[in-house]
């Protein structure tokens, strides 16, 4: 523990670490109970109502069905508000949830790990103009570790169910426990707010954390990944232009036919059968069955539809093969630096202990503190005179915000003095 930690505890009584002390007092139901799930337009028109007439932040939260079906799309979506008590609505009987978004856009929307529920809860209408994102906020603080059971037990006292959040959230019926558990999910984290925004204002970190959550608000949808069989798990092993296109057939064919049935990929064929198959090239049918993944239990015509993709990767001109790596309009990976640009190596060396270092004083993650992608870009293309406003500036052109750009704008420039 770190003696800022230790002053956190002290001044406090909210430790960042471990908990510790009194055993937690198991959260077993939600206070109202567990409501019924809103599943038609009537039933909805009143929980936008009560939400509406409610007051204070807004705490939100959706389960998706990651690792069961395609795609990251909300199936339950959870709120609580003070006047409202909490609702439990299924996205999939209800998708369009624009006017529970337009009553509540004024408002304080709370939120753990924001990043990861964001995106499927703009599809169905809910987009946050103002957040409060516990995950982060807990981060900021010093927090040893983050997740909401963890938080929950650390900052109020209670522990919540661990039972069910990698279930089949797709399923109809949900079950008893699991809605339950969603219900509860809620039930503190308003609680959880007020008790970070405080610890956050004690240690005077409190405009850092509006600010990170204004930038988050703010963000607009990330564009397409490119190339996103690349991220096949393995395809480190696979050397060969010809052998990466059979990758790149397969991966495709299987995202196709996952999304025709609302299947995770995974469950249509792992990322290991796709390696091994782009390893062995099988001439055939016959050959393809004797590989890892592609077992006795798959049929013929699922056989063929993945040698079909394999033979189209047999057959492209040389031209038509992928390279072996992306292509990236950044630096090269640190490592090569000390071969390609021995000077840019070192101002990375000072620069990463210079961040380090005050992350440690101010107890907060170095990511956190900046961005490990804005120390080395800065690092590789320094300005030409590396005065603290001009670093200053391109770390501004580089995204980062204004409080980062205050903690540690004059130490990267004493860090690429003293390396030049």
């Amino acid at each position: 523990m770190t003696d800022a930690q230790q002053t956190a505890e002290t001044a406090s009584g909210l430790s960042t670490s471990e908990p510790s002390g009194p055993a937690p007092v198991p959260l077993l139901a939600p206070r109202e109970g567990v409501p019924p799930v809103i599943t038609d337009d009537a039933a909805l028109a009143e929980a936008v109502a009560a939400f509406a007439a409610g007051t204070g932040p807004v705490a939100v939260d959706a389960e998706r069905a990651s690792g069961y079906r395609y795609g990251q799309r909300a199936y339950l979506v959870q709120l609580r508000r003070e006047g409202a008590g909490t609702a439990l609505i299924d996205p999939i009987a209800c998708p369009d949830l624009s006017g529970l978004g337009s009553v509540l856009l004024a408002s304080e929307w709370v939120l753990h790990a924001a990043t990861q529920d964001l995106p499927c809860l703009r599809d169905i209408g809910m987009v946050p103009t103002r957040l409060f994102d516990t995950e982060l906020a807990g981060r900021l603080a010093g927090f040893a570790r983050v997740g909401l059971g963890v938080m929950v037990e650390t900052v109020l006292g209670y522990s919540l169910e661990k039972g069910h959040s990698a279930v089949d959230w797709s399923s109809r019926p949900l079950p008893e426990p699991w809605l339950r558990y969603a219900a509860l999910d809620v039930e503190l984290l308003t609680d959880l707010r007020d008790a970070l925004e405080e610890e956050l204002t004690r240690q005077g970190k409190l405009e850092w954390a509006l600010e990170e959550f204004a930038a988050i608000a703010a963000a607009p949808p990330p564009p397409p990944r490119k190339d996103p069989w690349r991220r096949t798990s393995g395809v480190h092993k696979v050397r060969r232009r010809r052998q990466l296109a059979v990758v790149r057939e397969l991966w495709s064919a299987r995202d196709q036919v996952a999304q025709r049935r609302d299947l995770s990929p995974g469950k249509v064929l792992s990322d290991a059968a796709i390696v091994a198959a782009a390893q062995a090239m099988p001439a055939d049918v016959r050959a393809l069955a004797g590989l890892h993944g592609f077992g006795h239990r798959m049929g013929r015509r699922q056989l063929q539809q993945w040698q079909t993709a394999i033979d189209r990767a047999r057959e492209l001109a040389e031209a038509e093969l992928p390279q072996p790596s992306q292509p990236t309009a950044g630096p090269p990976p640190p490592r090569a630096w000390a071969e390609k640009d021995p000077a840019a190596a070192a101002r990375l060396t000072a620069a990463r202990a210079a961040v380090t270092a005050h992350a440690e004083e101010l107890n907060l993650p170095q990511e956190n503190l900046l961005a490990p992608d804005v120390v080395r870009r800065l690092c590789w293309e320094p300005p030409a005179d590396p005065a603290p406003e001009r670093v200053a500036q391109a770390l501004r052109l580089l995204g980062a915000r204004e409080w980062q750009i205050a903690q540690t704008a004059d130490l990267l420039t004493g860090a690429l003095a003293e390396s030049a």
